[in-house]
């Protein structure tokens, strides 16, 4: 078998869908087989998502044993060539895939593989290229140079933020949240650490990849990132697990300077969860005194784009919300230019979120329309006639 897909899921069972569905559009013609780990959901996700995807490898886990776990469940029972390492709220494109294998089996070194990762507004996430954190570019990172200097080799490295987004590159760092393995190369170097139970996983497998003689890269292939749907980034807890993580990397790689980096690395996951924590209970308290209003309840626009029978049965759900929405007819083929046929004008300075079809647009065609900027407030989000249901990165409406 060509490729195995393993995705892990917790409580995001609309999302997955849509990552399913672009799935099943991009594996067309490919020998290869899907697995969902779902980490103990709520949200009764396999019950819905058998009915529609009954030929996934479904493995449900009776307590959420973490990110590195449940992958390597699912990677141990895996018989790919390669093994994909793909988040439940991702949209991949229908080529993505297939370019990615092609640019692997021409690239025999190549042990992982990461792609231009978007969000819903079309701009590249800096996490789609990474340098190994080490102390120094860490420290880098967290004083603000990284971002200061970014087409700096020496500041920059975090990001790597100076390498060219339209062609290909070697990195250090592959996202796990779209990161194509080489099955000769997991097996020298091993899975995932399950040390880490969420986030510095993917790192550390990158940086043994790289230890072992492997060369890990970036192709400026293009999916759709949430960017963590099923957890509040903006959270304390958040900020804990991650920064706890970052400390067991440099641990387990750097234990010869754990003097020098343990007791200031610990001040920054303690002043930042602090800092976290003091802003979620400012807004808080704004919320309740009516100074701030959320950005689920600033009534965002919708225009949507898709076939005639498709818009009209948008209308009628959008209607039942009680949500006013700008109907256009085309597709990919008589309306290229998708939403840019519109004037800002048209748009507006509001927060707009621009509903395509998936029968009328491909998800690459998307995502590429979405890379043509217009204004940062206006995002993706899709419309699925199977399921009636629209996706947003805020929101299902169905």
């Amino acid at each position: 078998m060509k490729l195995s897909v393993v995705i892990v899921s917790y409580n995001v069972k609309y999302y997955l869908y849509q990552c399913l569905d672009s799935l099943e559009k991009a594996l067309q013609d490919i020998d290869s087989e899907v697995f969902v780990v779902d980490n103990h959901s709520h949200d009764e996700s396999i019950e819905y998502l058998t009915v529609h995807y009954p030929n996934v490898k479904y493995i449900e886990l009776n307590h959420n044993q973490g990110f590195a776990r449940a992958n390597n469940i699912a990677i141990r029972r895996s018989t790919g060539e390669y093994v994909l390492l793909l988040n439940p709220d991702t949209a991949v494109g229908g080529e993505t895939i297939r370019n990615v294998l092609q640019f692997m089996d021409a690239h025999p070194e190549a042990g992982a593989t990461g792609v231009k990762m978007l969000n819903s507004a079309g701009k590249k996430a800096m996490e789609s290229r990474r340098g190994v954190p080490t102390p120094m570019s860490a420290l880098y990172k967290m004083c603000g140079l990284c971002k200061r200097y970014p087409h700096s080799r020496r500041f920059a490295h975090y990001y790597m933020s100076y390498l060219p987004w339209n062609q290909p590159a070697e990195i250090e760092v592959v996202s796990g949240a779209f990161c194509m393995l080489r099955k000769e190369a997991l097996n020298q170097v091993g899975l995932l650490d399950e040390d880490f139970f969420m986030y510095g996983e993917d790192i550390d497998l990158s940086y043994r990849l790289l230890k072992g003689g492997w060369k890990n890269w970036y192709v400026p292939e293009q999916i759709l990132h949430y960017k963590g749907e099923s957890t509040a980034k903006s959270s304390f807890r958040y900020v804990h697990v991650f920064y706890k993580a970052m400390l067991t990397f440099f641990n387990k790689h750097y234990s010869h300077l754990r003097f020098w980096f343990t007791i200031p690395v610990k001040i920054a996951i303690y002043l930042k969860a602090t800092w976290e924590l003091i802003k979620m209970k400012t807004q808080q308290a704004g919320k309740s005194l009516g100074i701030f209003t959320p950005r689920s309840r600033q009534n965002p626009k919708y225009i949507v784009i898709g076939t005639e029978n498709n818009c009209e049965a948008c209308k009628k759900l959008f209607n039942r919300k009680g949500i006013t929405a700008q109907l256009i007819t085309g597709d990919q083929k008589t309306l290229p230019e998708g939403h840019h046929t519109l004037s800002m004008q048209h748009i507006g300075n509001e927060n707009t979120y621009v509903v395509y079809d998936t029968s009328a647009f491909d998800y690459n065609t998307i995502f590429t329309l979405f890379t043509q900027k217009t204004s940062d407030k206006v995002k993706m989000a899709t419309y699925h006639p199977k399921q009636q249901m629209i996706i947003t990165e805020e929101e299902i409406i169905g």
